[in-house]
């Protein structure tokens, strides 16, 4: 499916579950703060599924996610593009990378990395590949779409003002360094692009301009920015990144907290009303949980009274939920 034509007002956003996981209350926090922020701003919406992580995909779970958007009262203006139907613009950027001299084939293992690697920064989500470990002949074409590849990072701050979270800057050289764009995943199966460089390929042919997402993608706005530089691209996005919701031990929402899937709340009668509701709450938009309709969300929604400190899902909230 073709992105959609240009509109007098250039603003775009997209919504972009992934088909991989069941969506939850946390993942219904952003989408409807994406979709109140672009209908009372005057953005167009894109529906975007995410599923390049193809061997974790459930048949029917694409409609499901559909499906569930909707019950939730969110509408879009174009889509749902599935992003795994469109291979081609994907391998015509690494073909443009290759040709830059922007990234090289890697087979490392994980292990091979660590070993070659100084001691981790505390705190860092991968280990920085090691700039030694750069191959000597960098080759100017994309010659082998089976095989892993890594995107050339140099030393030095990459920044941007996050609509929400302020004024941020990484270094990606010393967080990852390195970094896959093009990874095969399967034996079984040809490469294709990671999250990282899908992302770019797609928001920047969608015309996508404003991203709203979690705050868990932060440091992925720098790498992001990197790869808009690398292939050209303009102009880059606005960055408006939300505090995740997370359960009672601290950590991000996921099943290890229970069974919160929209789809099993669903299924046991509650009503979308009261999952808004405590979206709104969440939002600050009232001081305990009542059962709301997405129209008195986009009508009452407030950017700036979201707290700016992640959000706990407590049991109380699942209590609520259930009633």
């Amino acid at each position: 499916m073709t992105p959609p034509a240009p509109t007098p007002d250039p603003h775009v956003t997209r919504l972009a579950p992934s088909p991989t996981g069941a969506l939850h209350p946390g993942n219904a926090r952003t989408f409807l703060v994406n979709w109140a922020l672009a209908r009372q701003r005057g953005w167009r919406i894109i529906l975007r599924i995410e599923d390049l992580d193809s061997p974790r995909i459930k048949p029917g779970v694409i409609d499901l996610t559909v499906d569930l958007l909707r019950w939730l009262g969110i509408d879009w203006d174009f889509g749902p593009l599935v992003q795994s139907e469109e291979p081609g613009p994907h391998r015509q950027a690494m073909e443009r990378l290759a040709k830059e001299g922007r990234v090289y084939p890697c087979e490392l293992t994980r292990g091979q990395i660590e070993a070659a690697a100084s001691a981790p920064q505390e705190g860092a989500h991968d280990t920085p590949f090691p700039r030694d470990l750069r191959p000597a002949t960098i080759p100017r074409e994309f010659s082998d779409a089976s095989a892993s590849w890594r995107l050339i990072v140099e030393p030095g701050e990459v920044g941007f003002e996050d609509e929400f979270a302020g004024p941020r800057s990484f270094d990606v050289s010393r967080i990852v360094g390195d970094f896959v764009v093009w990874t095969r995943r399967d034996p079984a199966r040809a490469g294709q692009p990671t999250y990282q460089l899908a992302v770019v390929v797609d928001d920047h042919r969608q015309g996508v301009t404003n991203v709203v997402r979690g705050d868990d993608l932060l440091d992925s706005g720098s790498r992001q920015l990197l790869l808009y530089r690398a292939l050209g691209y303009r102009p880059e996005p606005s960055y408006l990144h939300l505090p995740l919701v997370r359960g009672p031990d601290g950590r991000r929402l996921a099943k290890r907290h229970g069974d919160t899937r929209l789809d099993a709340y669903r299924s046991a009668g509650v009503p979308a009303e009261r999952v808004v509701g405590l979206v709104a709450h969440w939002c600050g938009l009232s001081k305990t949980p009542r059962p709301m309709p997405a129209s008195e969300f986009l009508a009452s929604f407030r950017l700036d009274t979201i707290p700016r400190t992640p959000i706990t899902f407590t049991p109380e909230n699942h209590q609520w939920l259930g009633r």
